[in-house]
């Protein structure tokens, strides 16, 4: 596990040399005419102080795989930027692990996607036409047991069906269902867990009414490989992965919502919220809200890709839009 923390002193050693150069004045003997100059002394030290100062500590947590790991240094350098102090905890386990984390003050936010939390968290198994309904019945249940989700991402991180764009305009597929026509040829590689798992093959079948005529079991990452190597033909995917920014691929449209709703929704208890005050979730809503598919398919692919540490993809992508300070210049 990796953590990280840097606690914010800039605002409170202003505040000390501002204490310090008030304290000069006065035993100057500047007289009724000083009074100005202390209260814009104090003014100033106002204004210097940033939200997040002297708040409680933030904990944040993410899963371990690269999109977590780029949400959790967004928040945490965003956080940092309004005068939080934050430690970052990467890998944090499955999601029961999590939620006991955050009810024991262990934990202070992390992300989640609709889909698993009304599944892996309320134990909601109905299928939702909508997003707005699948994020409402999530809000519905966290607000009945102390937890607050912020705003969602407009991005949608689910599984999906890719194949490589030649096969889809050679066989006319432009949606999962259109694998029927291929089935009794189809290779489908995916994870080891895809055949066993309820929202992995049997949720395809119930959806869509095929199986292929093979499954082939295949590590995370390396479906793209087989693709274009022709092993497969198809490939169980995320909708997020950085292969899909600009490569030969085309993601079969699930108009039956068999994979879910994957906007992610930072999860924070309600008492953590009130007690960091109206800065923290202004702040990590000011993030979510410039994360669209492509730029968090970007975003994984300059991890994934090019090899890039997700704090420096992290901050820079925070600076271009000004939610944390420029570098200075050298």
């Amino acid at each position: 596990m990796a953590m990280r923390c840097r606690r914010a002193v800039g605002p409170l050693a202003r505040a000390l040399a501002a204490g310090l150069l008030v304290g000069w004045l006065a035993g100057c003997g500047g007289g009724a005419g000083d009074s100005g100059s202390d209260a814009s002394a104090r003014t100033a030290v106002e204004h210097d102080a940033l939200p997040g100062t002297g708040r409680p500590l933030v904990k944040i947590g993410d899963k371990n795989f690269t999109e977590q790991f780029v949400l959790g240094e967004l928040y945490a350098e965003a956080l940092k930027a309004q005068g939080y102090s934050v430690v970052l905890n990467r890998d944090i386990g499955p999601t029961e692990v999590v939620m006991q984390a955050l009810g024991s003050g262990r934990l202070s936010i992390y992300p989640e996607y609709v889909s698993t939390w009304n599944t892996a968290v309320a134990h909601d198994r109905r299928s939702f036409r909508s997003a707005q309904g699948a994020i409402a019945a999530a809000r519905d249940y966290a607000g009945a047991h102390g937890f607050t989700l912020l705003d969602p991402t407009p991005f949608s991180d689910t599984g999906a069906i890719a194949v490589r764009r030649a096969f889809a305009e050679d066989q006319q597929l432009r949606t999962i269902g259109d694998l029927r026509k291929v089935a009794q040829s189809l290779a489908l590689g995916a994870p080891p867990q895809f055949q066993q798992s309820p929202g992995g093959l049997l949720r395809v079948e119930q959806s869509y009414g095929f199986v292929p005529a093979a499954v082939k079991a295949l590590p995370i990452g390396l479906q793209y490989q087989a693709l274009d190597q022709d092993t497969i033909q198809a490939a169980y995917v995320s909708t997020t992965d950085g292969a899909l920014r600009g490569g030969p691929y085309r993601l079969l449209k699930d108009p039956r919502k068999a994979f879910g709703w994957g906007q992610a929704m930072p999860v924070v208890p309600t008492k953590v919220l009130a007690a960091e005050g109206p800065a923290f979730a202004r702040t990590i809503n000011r993030v979510s809200a410039l994360l669209d598919l492509g730029t968090i398919r970007r975003l994984n692919a300059a991890v994934d890709i090019h090899n890039q540490d997700p704090a420096t993809v992290a901050a820079r992508f925070l600076r271009a839009h000004g939610l944390i300070p420029a570098q200075p210049s050298s």
